[in-house]
C-alpha cells in the first residue's frame, strides 16, 4: 500500500513572543475562593480518549506492506476492549456531576462501527449517546448545543471511527448563535479511507445576564516537522473567529505546551491560561496514560489540555475562581475488563471563574 505524505509547509511568523504571556505571578497557589452569590461560568474539558491507539493502526495503513494492516487493526480492538468506554462514561458523568459546569467540552467523541464476522468482531459504540444517558441517570439534564464532524475513518468493509468534538450546555441556559466549523488547514486524507480533520465548536451563551462565547477545540496532534505551525494556524482561525468584544471562554485538547506557537497565538489573542493564572509552580500535566489505561500510578508528561479565558479579568486582579484537575490521582481508576483504569488517557481540567458583571470597581 502506497505511502501517503501527511506533512504541511506553513509560512509566516506568528508576530509574539515567550516574553508577551501575560499572567498574574503575583497570585498565591492553589485554588481562590469564590464569594459567596458570586455569579459565574463553570465549564469541564474532557478528551474522553477513542480508547486505543488509532495512530498504530494509521501507521501500518501508510507502509508498503499490506501484512501488517490486520495485525495492527486486531491489537487495537484487543485494547479497545480493555478500556471499556461504557464503565468510563459512568466515571465521567460522576466527575460532572460533582463539578455542575453550565459548559462541557468534549473531544475524541468517538462512534465506533466494527463488523468484522470472520474475525469475530462485533463492536458498536455511540461515546455521545452513552455519556447522556449516564448523565440523565443522575439527574443531570445537558443539550447538545455543538457537535462538529472530525475523523473520518474506514478503511476496510466493516470498520468505521467517526471522531465529533461536542459542546453540552446545561438545559435552561440561554444559547444563541453557535458554531460548528472544520479549520481550512487540516492534513486530510493520509491513508486509503483514513481523513485527518480538526475543528471547533462555539456557543453565545447568557448566564446571569453576561452574555460569553464559550468553544471547544481539539487541534492536530503529532510532533513531526510542521505540526506546531499548524496547531498554531488552527488556533489563529479559531481565535479570529472569536468576537472580541463578548468575554469568551475556550477550552480544550490544544496538543502542544506552554510556550509553543499555538500558546503564543492565544496569548496575542488576548486569552489568559486559567490554569497557569490561579495555580502558579503546579505543573498541572494532562497527557498521558498507558493506552491500556492499565497504569496503576499516573504517567502525565505533558501539559496539553487548556481552559483559557479572556474578557473575564480584572484591573489588578486578574482572574478570580478555581481550576482543578479531573482523573489524574489513583483514587479515580474505576474497574476495567482485565484490570484498574483510568477515566480518559487524559487529565480533565475543572474551572468556574467569575463574570465580570458581579466584579465591578473591584
Amino acid at each position: 500500500m502506497r505511502a501517503v505524505a501527511v506533512l504541511l509547509v506553513l509560512s509566516g511568523t506568528l508576530g509574539c513572543s515567550e516574553s508577551a504571556v501575560l499572567e498574574p505571578s503575583d497570585r498565591s497557589a492553589g485554588l481562590v475562593a469564590e464569594t459567596p452569590g458570586s455569579s459565574e461560568v463553570g465549564v469541564i474539558t474532557r478528551n474522553l480518549y477513542v480508547g486505543t491507539d488509532v495512530d498504530a493502526v494509521i501507521a501500518a495503513l501508510v507502509t508498503d506492506d499490506e501484512g501488517d494492516d490486520i495485525p495492527a487493526l486486531m491489537a487495537a480492538i484487543e485494547t479497545l476492549g480493555r478500556t471499556d468506554f461504557p464503565a468510563r462514561a459512568a466515571a465521567i458523568a460522576d466527575e460532572i456531576a460533582e463539578a455542575h459546569p453550565h459548559a462541557i467540552g468534549l473531544q475524541e467523541v468517538s462512534q465506533i462501527d466494527l463488523t468484522l464476522p470472520p474475525l469475530g468482531v462485533d463492536i458498536h459504540q455511540d461515546f455521545l449517546s452513552t455519556l447522556l444517558a449516564e448523565l440523565n441517570e443522575r439527574g443531570l439534564a445537558y443539550d447538545v448545543a455543538a457537535v462538529v464532524q472530525n475523523i473520518e475513518a474506514a478503511p476496510f468493509p466493516g470498520v468505521s471511527l467517526l471522531d465529533f468534538d461536542v459542546l453540552l450546555v446545561k438545559r435552561g441556559i440561554e444559547v444563541g448563535a453557535t458554531t460548528a466549523q472544520n479549520f481550512s488547514n487540516n492534513l486530510g486524507t493520509v491513508a486509503p479511507g483514513v481523513i485527518l480533520k480538526r475543528g471547533w465548536v462555539t456557543a453565545i451563551v447568557t448566564i446571569d445576564g453576561t452574555e460569553l462565547t464559550l468553544a471547544s477545540t481539539h487541534l492536530e496532534s503529532g510532533n513531526f516537522p510542521g505540526f506546531a505551525e499548524l496547531r498554531a494556524a488552527q488556533a489563529q482561525e479559531l481565535v479570529g473567529a472569536l468576537d472580541p468584544a463578548r468575554p469568551a471562554v475556550l477550552m480544550g485538547d490544544l496538543n502542544d505546551a506552554p510556550g509553543s506557537p499555538m500558546y503564543q497565538v492565544l496569548v496575542g489573542a488576548g486569552f489568559i491560561d486559567v490554569w497557569r493564572a490561579l495555580r502558579p509552580g503546579v505543573v498541572g500535566n494532562t497527557c498521558c496514560h498507558l493506552d491500556d489505561l492499565s497504569n496503576k500510578l499516573p504517567d502525565l508528561e505533558q501539559r496539553i489540555d487548556y481552559i483559557v479565558a479572556r474578557g473575564l479579568e480584572r484591573p489588578h486582579a486578574g482572574l478570580i475562581g478555581k481550576v482543578e484537575q479531573l482523573g489524574e490521582v489513583p483514587a479515580d481508576r474505576l474497574t476495567g475488563p482485565v484490570s484498574r483504569i483510568w477515566p480518559s488517557d487524559h487529565a480533565g481540567l475543572a474551572g468556574k471563574l467569575r463574570l465580570p458583571t458581579l466584579v465591578a470597581g473591584l
